[in-house]
């Protein structure tokens, strides 16, 4: 504990070099292409609908659940391949692939297609941010560390606001001069959308790929060698976590561990059909596509439940594989209770976040009489400037409380999940246009505040050599919960409501008490564990000179 001390002196008086600030603006670009790739389906939701021929609660799964558990999912392994491999690689790749799906989405001509792309696009996505949030922890000391993931974090608004004014111009534009689809190939205006911001996406690799990949750790006094096999640990990552892979990999741990590996897949699997027959839901694309290939009748469950089942099984399998391979990981991510409490806090805050963020637009657009560019505009211009005032503010306020107690970012995290409600309920029953656009500036700006308190706290739970572990974790909780769960659950409630998106979206608010439980265990949880992570990972059998 001397020797930590010695470094944070050592860092508060280490000056950052500029290069560091300017690859977090690269990177900061790079979140904002990621997601006006990801958001731009919000402005162009009606539209899919109305030419697919689907509902809010396909739209809800599109943009939530078919993207957030390819994203989880494949975030585990890559994410231990930025704990391992070039990160600045693994970016560069993971830009190119994203980028293309996105362009592919466009071409999409039925409802099971444009799932498929953006499957793809979730793929691609993973990759960003575990590289990024280790790249920033080690191009920044701690003490500025909330700051700059904050400043990474208003990506995530500042693209989803211009992906709003972006698609609504496209859009209107298109649609204006090309009411029956382009000569050439047809195309719709939401699908020239997906072109238009998918292309960028190529250029942009060629720049990323330029920057230098620092020394991993050495900026907190614990650097660290790198992996002479990067991609052993990946494979060993994908065997845990991928089905059907996960079968094998559990088999090389034993029958009594394939045997439990099985039944938590089939037990998932008929909680999924279970909650599919409640809901009264039909057979879903995805399982029906499967079934077709397999030549065999599948039971009726939703692509919905189906996918959800399969990630919180494939979480199972990862942790369960983690558990044995690298205890001292496991001990401080899914075994230190400070952690799954902080992670899934925000988890919940993500939730209505992300369901008030995709249904904002289509919201706006049935109940107020404006164009899609001036939706766009005002809507998406509101939406970013909220949200990167709260995100930075956000982290400011969070590296300031944590020199006052090591609990401060979680106060934060607090302020996130609580502040935004009675705004927000407000903002879904109002009829004045005016007053929905203010509300949604105030609402961005509040739950953003949130995230780099919570990314921070996350990253400063573990030691360097886990942070890109540690991220693809704290990833799990706000896309399987919030990112998955949160705009489904909004577009069926409002399927089920004849289209009343405000009962959609309001009905996300009944998490409110399971986060505020969370958070609450986590004051009091994690500034002892701060206190303790290199006495903790060594009890758990890291290397002494690694954990010092």
């Amino acid at each position: 504990m001397q020797e930590a001390t010695k470094v944070e002196q050592e860092q508060a008086e280490q000056p950052v070099p500029a290069y560091s600030w300017y690859a977090l603006s690269v990177l900061v670009l790079i979140y904002v292409l990621n997601f006006i790739d990801r958001q731009i389906l919000s402005i162009l939701a009606n539209d899919i609908k109305a030419d697919l021929g689907v509902d809010d609660a396909y739209l809800g799964f599109l943009y939530g659940t078919a993207f957030a558990i390819f994203y989880a999912l494949f975030g585990i392994p890559l994410g231990k391949l930025a704990d391992s491999w070039k990160r600045v690689r693994l970016m560069t790749l993971g830009l190119t692939l994203w980028s293309a799906m996105t362009a592919v989405s466009g071409f999409a001509r039925d409802a099971a297609t444009l799932t498929v792309a953006r499957i793809g696009v979730g793929v691609g996505e993973a990759t960003a941010s575990p590289s990024a949030y280790s790249l920033i922890s080690d191009w920044f000391p701690a003490r500025l560390r909330a700051t700059a993931l904050a400043i990474y974090s208003s990506g995530l608004y500042i693209g989803g606001g211009v992906s709003l004014a972006i698609g609504g111009l496209i859009v209107d534009n298109w649609n204006k001069n090309f009411p029956d689809g382009d000569p050439w190939f047809g195309l719709a205006g939401w699908q020239a959308a997906f072109i238009a911001v998918g292309l960028p996406g190529l250029l942009l690799a060629i720049w990323v790929v330029t920057l230098r990949e620092p020394v991993r750790g050495a900026i907190d006094g614990l650097p660290t060698e790198e992996d002479p096999h990067p991609f052993r640990g990946f494979i060993q990552e994908l065997y845990t976590v991928i089905p059907p892979f996960t079968f094998v990999g559990a088999a090389s741990r034993g029958a009594s561990a394939l045997a439990i590996n099985v039944l938590v897949f089939f037990g998932a699997q008929v909680a999924a059909h279970l909650i599919t027959i409640w809901l009264g839901a039909e057979q879903g694309i995805i399982v029906a596509s499967l079934g077709n290939l397999l030549g065999v009748a599948l039971p009726a469950i939703s692509d919905q439940w189906c996918l959800l089942a399969i990630g919180y099984y494939a979480v199972f399998c990862w942790a369960s594989a983690l558990r044995l391979r690298d205890y001292p990981t496991f001990a401080l991510t899914w075994g230190s209770p400070a952690f799954l409490c902080t992670i899934l806090g925000y988890g919940t805050v993500a939730f209505m976040a992300y369901s008030a963020s995709y249904w904002g637009a289509p919201y706006a657009e049935r109940v107020f009489d404006v164009s899609k560019a001036e939706l766009g505009f005002w809507l998406g211009g509101g939406g970013a400037a909220g949200g990167f005032l709260g995100v930075i503010l956000g982290g400011r306020m969070a590296d300031t409380l944590y020199q006052k107690t090591k609990g401060g970012r979680i106060w934060v995290i607090l302020f996130g999940l609580l502040s935004p409600i009675p705004f927000a309920y407000v903002q879904y029953t109002t009829e004045s246009w005016t007053l929905f656009l203010v509300l949604n500036v105030i609402v961005g700006a509040l739950a953003a505040s949130a995230l780099g308190a919570a990314a921070a706290s996350s990253q400063a739970l573990v030691l360097p050599r886990m942070r890109g572990t540690a991220t693809a974790t704290f990833f799990l909780a706000t896309t399987l919960v919030g990112l998955g769960l949160g705009p489904y659950t909004a577009g069926y409630v409002s399927a089920q409501n004849g289209g009343d998106l405000s009962a959609g979206v309001l009905s996300t608010l009944w998490i409110t008490p399971i986060g505020f439980v969370l958070l609450l265990a986590a004051l009091r949880l994690v500034p002892k564990a701060n206190k303790s992570v290199v006495e903790r990972a060594a009890a758990a059998g890291e290397p002494v000179g690694a954990a010092q």
